[in-house]
């Protein structure tokens, strides 16, 4: 398949800037692939539409506050960093993407906080915008990972905007209830839906949930550069499936009962740690899998994810579950009935019956 047949015109203004006041309130829509029935519910009617016994597979990665603001020496330019990830404790150095980029260069030293109390220095280029930084601090590696994260703001999406920086609201907000593992710079957004007041409803009507980690970056939201997909390559990322979730799923795969993926990330995951029929194997490593039409899945049968900007990777892990030409039609459909779109939208729940 070709990017451009992922295309879709969206307005602006259907990409949410906030979250709906609670997090179960926002609109669900339920798409029935073997019967093509489509159902426009609110994310609360989600109960509805599982079993006792029935799995959810839920990614509980924790976005950490990785945007920093700082300035640039001697110039005194306004900078923004986003932190990757950390190469070495003992040297502080990390990877990061750098925002003006054409004006930050090796041997460029950086100051973060009011008082510039936190100094790195770019000790080399990694990509276009990509970096390796130095933090120059003294102390223990605990003191100054606090002190970075003190200053770090949440990583939102491109498409979300804020005059400065995120808000506190962000902080809560953009982050799942269920997060546990640190290391994310992306949140995975399906699973922004769920309330501890509907988690525990599931756990009453006998509902199961397991967890695995998937740290997402920003190759989620990084632009497909090629026509031919079959040409594409995914920045890889760090993902673990224990062996509980393992073995849960294993077992309730062999009932023959309903397994949802919660969040395309955690689809991407489960592929990644399948065998060719469908048994799910403990996981400690990455991934570099990239999903579109047409592609057979061996796993999950069923996907809770959010409705996505055109051209994603994610709107084509979505193409592969539901189908292509529904997917987009939906797409078209839900453009239409103005849901909201992005990490802060609705969601679209796609169900094998």
């Amino acid at each position: 398949m070709k990017l451009s047949q992922f295309k879709f015109k969206l307005p602006e203004a259907q990409i949410a800037q906030r979250p709906v006041e609670n997090r179960d309130e926002s609109r669900l829509l339920v798409f029935h692939k073997k019967s093509g029935q489509v159902e426009h519910r609110t994310f609360l009617n989600i109960l509805e539409y599982f079993d006792e016994k029935d799995l959810l597979v839920t990614n509980d990665a924790k976005v950490f506050p990785a945007m920093l603001y700082g300035n640039k020496e001697k110039t005194n330019a306004k900078i923004e960093v986003t932190l990757l990830r950390e190469l070495t404790q003992q040297q502080r150095l990390w990877d990061v993407l750098v925002e003006p980029a054409r004006k930050i260069r090796v041997g460029n030293k950086l100051y973060f906080g009011d008082d510039n109390s936190m100094v790195a220095e770019v000790i080399d280029n990694t990509t276009s915008r990509g970096r390796t930084i130095r933090f120059l601090y003294d102390g223990e590696h605990d003191e100054f990972k606090d002190e970075l994260m003190k200053l770090g703001h949440t990583p939102l999406p491109y498409y979300i905007y804020r005059e400065n920086g995120s808000d506190a609201d962000d902080t809560e907000r953009y982050q799942t209830i269920y997060a546990q593992k640190e290391g994310a710079v992306v949140a995975p957004a399906a699973g922004l839906h769920f309330s501890r007041e509907l988690l525990k409803l599931m756990e009453i009507k006998g509902i199961d949930v397991a967890a695995l980690t998937l740290y997402c970056s920003l190759t989620m939201f990084k632009d497909v550069d090629v026509e031919d997909l079959t040409k594409y390559k995914m920045d890889s990322e760090q993902m673990e499936v224990p062996e509980s979730t393992a073995n849960l799923f294993n077992e309730r795969y062999a009932e023959g009962r309903k397994i949802c993926a919660v969040g395309t990330s955690t689809l991407r995951a489960l592929e990644t740690a399948s065998t060719a029929d469908g048994i799910i194997r403990p996981y400690d490593g990455w991934t570099y899998k990239f999903i579109f039409p047409p592609y057979q899945f061996s796993t999950a049968n069923c996907l809770l994810t959010n409705f996505h900007l055109s051209q994603s990777t994610m709107l084509m892990i979505v193409a592969s579950f539901g189908g292509y030409e529904k997917v987009m039609e939906i797409y078209n459909m839900a453009v239409k009935e103005g849901y909201r779109f992005g990490a802060y939208g609705d969601a679209m729940l796609i169900l094998n019956d």
